[in-house]
């Protein structure tokens, strides 16, 4: 189903979920696809930042808690893969499993130095493209897309963000993200490059990277997927904490009531009627 949205016009706009509850909400909005956010699932599961600590079969549990609920297709960040070639390609199977549409792999090394936990230390190219062909032959169906992302920019000039593209192009990735572009010149170029050679993905993560604010911005420049994928999340922990504070200053929600779902409007939500009907068949 992605690969199909992905053969058709126009631009993906797709936000990041974590959890059956986000994932709902991104399809009832009726949204194309989501993104399983590494750092969104760092941020509510674990309250920690995105620095590794999520395990494979984390993910995974993820994964599949929100393809339980939806049948939207859900983006995977994988991140490296959760080790070698071998972790990775068990990080692949069981992410198709667990019902991923497809499986971001980014060119980080799989550790981060201790000293430097923050930081993203590039691998070799050659070891990121054996990352995607492993990836490929782990997939038991083509259906499953391998998305290729790089951080090269981050820390390297530009040309080497270019020459690491094109190599995972040539290695055949299903998509591409080159991550920390800054300025317009650098994504047009990328545009430029590979739009036809690989639907590509921009990041438009607020207090990012990007020189861009909005998917119509980019789809001239030849992308095909635009990622917000942190956008639920920092708006929870952002309402939540106000909400918070409120709670504690008052004694009472009601400065805020105007802005919540009440329990009924929440039972509604998450479909309490329709399986409260679909039971009485097995009563």
């Amino acid at each position: 189903m992605l690969r199909q949205l992905l053969a058709g016009p126009g631009i993906l706009l797709v936000p990041g979920a974590y959890d059956g509850l986000s994932a709902l909400l991104v399809e009832q909005a009726g949204f194309p696809a989501m993104f399983l956010s590494g750092a969104s699932l760092a941020y509510a599961r674990l309250g920690r930042p995105d620095v590794g600590l999520t395990t494979a079969s984390e993910l995974a549990d993820a994964c599949g808690r929100m393809a339980d609920r939806v049948s939207t297709p859900i983006v995977v960040d994988a991140d490296s893969g959760h080790g070698n070639a071998v972790n990775l390609q068990r990080t692949v199977r069981m992410l198709e499993r667990a019902g991923a549409a497809a499986v971001q792999i980014e060119d980080q090394a799989a550790l981060k130095p201790v000293n430097a936990i923050q930081s993203r230390p590039l691998v070799p190219v050659s070891e990121m493209v054996g990352r995607i062909k492993a990836a490929q032959d782990a997939r038991s169906s083509e259906m499953l897309l391998i998305s290729a992302r790089t951080d090269a920019q981050a820390s390297v000039p530009f040309a080497e963000t270019l020459e690491r593209c094109n190599a995972y192009v040539e290695a055949g990735c299903d998509a591409l993200l080159a991550e920390g572009l800054t300025t317009p010149e650098q994504v047009a170029e990328v545009g430029r490059l590979f739009g036809q050679r690989a639907p590509l993905i921009h990041n438009l993560l607020e207090g990012g990277a990007s020189p861009f604010n909005a998917a119509a911005e980019i789809a001239p420049l030849g992308f095909r997927i635009a990622l917000m994928p942190g956008a639920i999340v920092q708006t929870m922990a952002r309402a939540s904490s106000e909400l918070l504070a409120q709670m504690r200053a008052e004694g009472s929600t009601l400065a805020m009531r105007e802005r919540m779902f009440t329990a009924p409007e929440m039972a509604k939500l998450v479909g309490a009627p329709q399986l409260a009907e679909k039971a009485q068949r097995w009563s």
